[in-house]
């Protein structure tokens, strides 16, 4: 398995417990918007921790973004990451997924399950391709929601957010259930994207399809 040494170039935060990351890019990686691959810290405790990450760069630019939500309760990759710095190093491995863009449709997100999708509408809005997709995006706060001002940019008001743990005037409240579904979605005919927790999309993907969703057209990560 192919793997590269990089360098951290930049942190930023996105909210109260993600941060960006920018790293280099090695020669001849290329990758397609809505993949992921494995990445360890290059430290003797941490090198074989892998774990997986989606870009959140687009294929173009000259270095990687990830975009890392980091669980500070226990001692793990995540909270380790939190802890570097501009000239740490990774370790990046090699380029899988199975999310793709398909078509105009309707994404699905829970919280940092958002970040597959990132590249994807980036890129769609680059191209002046958004046209008419949907996101439907589910967190606990508004205070969690990963590119809040960007999504709205991208998608205007087609970025639809739902709060499960919070009312607020102008979002819509969970779970994002076949009731649900059935409420918001106008054609089950159109590809449909789904990432969150394991259980969520499991539960959406078998109400879309009880709803008369193509299961071919569901895109998720296998």
């Amino acid at each position: 398995m192919e793997n590269h040494i990089v360098k951290i170039l930049a942190v930023h935060h996105v909210t109260h417990d993600v941060r960006y990351y920018r790293i280099e890019k090695p020669e001849g990686y290329s990758f397609v918007p809505g993949q992921a691959t494995e990445i360890a810290i290059n430290k003797e405790k941490w090198k074989e921790e892998r774990r997986p990450f989606t870009f959140t760069s687009l294929n173009e630019d000259p270095y990687l973004e990830f975009t890392i939500k980091s669980y500070k309760d226990h001692e793990g990759v995540t909270n380790e990451l939190y802890k570097l710095n501009p000239g740490d190093e990774l370790i990046v491995h090699d380029v899988w997924g199975a999310i793709s863009y398909k078509g105009e449709g309707y994404f699905i997100a829970g919280g940092a399950g958002i970040t597959p999708f990132i590249a994807i509408l980036r890129q769609l809005a680059k191209e002046k391709k958004i046209n008419s997709n949907h996101l439907f995006f589910s967190n606990k706060k508004e205070e969690d929601i990963i590119y809040h001002e960007e999504l709205n940019s991208i998608l205007g008001i087609n970025a639809h957010y739902i709060l499960t743990r919070e009312d607020k005037p102008g979002y819509l409240k969970g779970p994002i259930d076949k009731a649900f579904l059935k409420e918001k979605i106008s054609d089950f005919s159109k590809p449909f994207y789904i990432c969150g927790p394991d259980k969520m999309v499991q539960d959406i993907s078998a109400s879309l399809k009880e709803l008369g969703a193509n299961p071919d057209a569901v895109v998720f990560e296998k």
